[in-house]
């Protein structure tokens, strides 16, 4: 069965996030930049799944300091959850202006399938939450902006991430995840905790549904997933992951292509023709148009 004959979830992506966190166990959510990552990552087995702004910026050719534009955030977060039609996280930014912005992003992010946004507390130009010299809105402006959010959503969960503890300390972190809270957001996002124990105390002092960022080349320790869930999160996310290895292995590719002048020897390292066909559900296309010849793949 294709996305063209698929029946519509009975639940609204929004509703269907909550019932994966009602589960005991913490919700493991990989990154997926585009259509074939996210069914790869169904295939391996994910419920859920991330769209980063950071991944998807760089899939662009862009920095991701805020200088992606909204149709392109929603173009990818369509085919994502065409192609998968699992609930997925968006990494909104800062909601790409203010509280009127925020709320015709909420509205599109609905439109297009998205189960939850996450917004931040940086000001333009963001950078990522593992940089140095980030620039932060205020409490009242980031709650105003939360707020608004929530006044123009259906169902779609927010996702309120501060950057605060870096530069202002875990207790200002704690203090700003409690004016989030009270503003209308459904989860917090503490970006950048250095150590096990900030982890720990930031989850007892909120007692409210947390979401860990286990991002590579950072300033936050590589803890596993129940290592995260003993800290008192309820959603781990690897956010960049997927994008990282697949430039890694581009950069091999193309390097051993300018070396040996064909792909030759390379073969091994590829995902042949028949799997990607797989994935992609190429027959079953087929299969709905009795005019288009069944393509016989070659070995």
């Amino acid at each position: 069965m294709t996305w063209l004959t698929s029946p519509a979830a009975d639940e609204r992506p929004g509703q269907r996030l909550k019932q994966l966190l009602k589960k005991e166990e913490i919700l493991c959510v990989p990154g997926a930049h585009n259509g074939l990552t996210a069914l790869i990552a169904k295939e391996a087995g994910f419920d859920c799944l991330y769209l980063s702004g950071g991944a998807l910026s760089a899939s662009l050719g862009l920095p991701d300091l805020g200088v992606m534009m909204p149709d392109e955030l929603l173009m990818a977060v369509r085919s994502i959850c065409r192609a998968s039609k699992l609930p997925l996280i968006v990494d909104g930014d800062t909601g790409y202006g203010e509280a009127l912005n925020v709320m015709r992003l909420i509205q599109d992010l609905e439109i297009s399938g998205a189960a939850a946004v996450q917004l931040e507390d940086q000001l333009l130009p963001k950078k990522c939450g593992h940089l140095s010299d980030k620039l932060l809105n205020s409490k009242e402006d980031m709650s105003a902006k939360i707020s608004a959010a929530n006044s123009a959503r259906t169902d779609i969960q927010i996702i309120a991430r501060t950057d605060a503890a870096a530069s202002e300390g875990l207790d200002a972190a704690i203090d700003r995840a409690k004016s989030y809270i009270d503003a209308g957001a459904d989860i917090i996002f503490p970006e950048a905790l250095t150590t096990e124990k900030e982890m720990e105390r930031f989850n007892k002092e909120i007692n409210f549904p947390t979401l860990a960022n286990m991002t590579e080349f950072g300033k936050t320790p590589y803890l596993s997933e129940n290592q995260f869930d003993e800290l008192g999160f309820d959603i781990v996310i690897w956010p960049v992951t997927s994008l990282r290895c697949e430039a890694a292995a581009m950069k091999q590719l193309f390097n051993h292509l300018r070396e040996y002048g064909g792909q030759g020897g390379y073969l091994n390292n590829l995902m042949e023709r028949k799997e990607i066909y797989s994935v992609i559900e190429y027959h079953k296309y087929e299969d709905l148009d009795q005019s288009i010849s069944r393509s016989i793949v070659p070995d």
